[in-house]
Parts: C-alpha cells; sequence; structure tokens
C-alpha cells in the first residue's frame, strides 16, 4: 500500500553556534538547499515543506523548490522551543501525510537513498517510527567525570576496557533523519521510544554542523567529491 510522505525541513532565523546558519553558502549553495535537493532526488518523498519563521530563509526554500506554506510563530522558534512543536504544529498545518521526515539543514551529507532506505526498514518492520544512527566514535566505558579536586571518577560502573575489541559497539543518533507514522507522532510527541527502529548510516555521511569547524570540515569532504 502507497504510503504518503511529508518531509519537513526546521529552519529558524535564530542560531546560537553560528549565525544565520541555515542559509549560509557551502559549496556555492545555501546550506538548507543541500537539504531541500536531496529530498527531491528521493522517490519516496510527496512533498517537501520548509518550516521557518524568517521571510529570507522562505524565499531560499522557495528559489530551490521547496514549500513554505505557512510562517512559523515566533514562539516556536526560540532557542528553548523544543524541536518537536514546531513538527507537530506543521501536522497541524498539512494533516493529509501518513508519514513526516524531518531533515535537519545541518545534515547536509545525508543521501536519497538513506531517504528511501528508512522509509523502507520501517515499512518492512512495520515500525511507528525510526531515526538514523551510526556507530560512535567514543565509548562511555572510557569516560569519566572530573571532580572538583581534579580526580575522574568513571561514567560507567563497569571495569575500564584496556582495549577497544573487548567493547561491545554502541552508537549515537546522528540527527540526519528521524521518520514517524504522524498519527503515532501526535500521539507519542517524540520520535524516541522503545519501538523506535535505528537505521543505520556510515559516520562519513553523518556529521552535522554545530560549529564553524564543522562546516570547514564538510565543505572540504565535499570539495573532494566534486
Amino acid at each position: 500500500m502507497a504510503v504518503s510522505l511529508l518531509a519537513l525541513i526546521l529552519a529558524r532565523g535564530g542560531s546560537k553556534g553560528i549565525p544565520r546558519k541555515n542559509i549560509m553558502g557551502l559549496c556555492g549553495k545555501p546550506l538548507i538547499a543541500w537539504s531541500i535537493e536531496v529530498a527531491q532526488e528521493a522517490a519516496s518523498v510527496d512533498k517537501i515543506v520548509v518550516s521557518t519563521d524568517d521571510k529570507e530563509i522562505a524565499e531560499i526554500a522557495l528559489r530551490y523548490g521547496a514549500e513554505v506554506p505557512f510562517l512559523r510563530p515566533p514562539e516556536l522558534a526560540q532557542d528553548e522551543t523544543p524541536s518537536i512543536d514546531p513538527v507537530i504544529h506543521a501536522l497541524d498545518k498539512l494533516p493529509k501525510f501518513d508519514m513526516i521526515l524531518l531533515l535537519q539543514p545541518t545534515s547536509p551529507l545525508r543521501t536519497a537513498g538513506d531517504i528511501d532506505g528508512i522509509l523502507k526498514m520501517c515499512k518492512e518492520h512495520q515500525a511507528p517510527a525510526a531515526v538514523s544512527i551510526c556507530e560512535s566514535s567514543k565509548h562511555p566505558n572510557w569516560m569519566f567525570y572530573c571532580n572538583e579536586n581534579g580526580t575522574m571518577s568513571p561514567f560507567m560502573d563497569t571495569p575500564i576496557a584496556t582495549r577497544r575489541q573487548d567493547l561491545p559497539k554502541i552508537y549515537t543518533v546522528n540527527g540526519a533523519l528521524y521518520l514517524a507514522k504522524t498519527s503515532w507522532l501526535k500521539e507519542n510527541k517524540s520520535f524516541f521510544s522503545a519501538d523506535t527502529l535505528g537505521y543505520m548510516m556510515p559516520s562519513e555521511r553523518s556529521i552535522d554542523i554545530d560549529t564553524s569547524l564543522d562546516m570547514d570540515w564538510i565543505e572540504f569532504l565535499m570539495k573532494k567529491k566534486l
């Protein structure tokens, strides 16, 4: 049975780490354009909508082929606004879709294959939600608290391993893909639950832009491919 999929890109005007991050230039395009274009390439996406409070971002999104059917209210675009709130707001405005895929502009290395792949996995397992993950480069077995007197105490209450190969693999959410059934998400108010699947992505496509150094690193990787 066909499933209608809404790709939603959240892109507010304010950002703490990098001012105007969502429209900064990356290899000749605004950052948000990379998420719009990869959604256009994915066979499973039926509509691409950008939720923003910013008119300049809205104009750029329209120029690259996304739809901006509404401007997000200012109260849903604050630093402290939980990201799920503008997602639910968009679903209330666009209620006809079976599933929603949240695409953060700060993950420009995901591919159309990733988008189609996470939907396929969700359908095959009849799961209500899935998020993209990658193997973590840091293991909590080697993490510590630093006490006031400068001494360290282990983060985990287990013996500290001496070799990486002795540790079980662990995974982290990479921020690239958040998929859920719309009815389930409205009820659950989160993409995460005991039924949420993890969609594996390689580390080279899992970089999330949080700092200027991240932006420089991604631009370097992109230029190597161009």
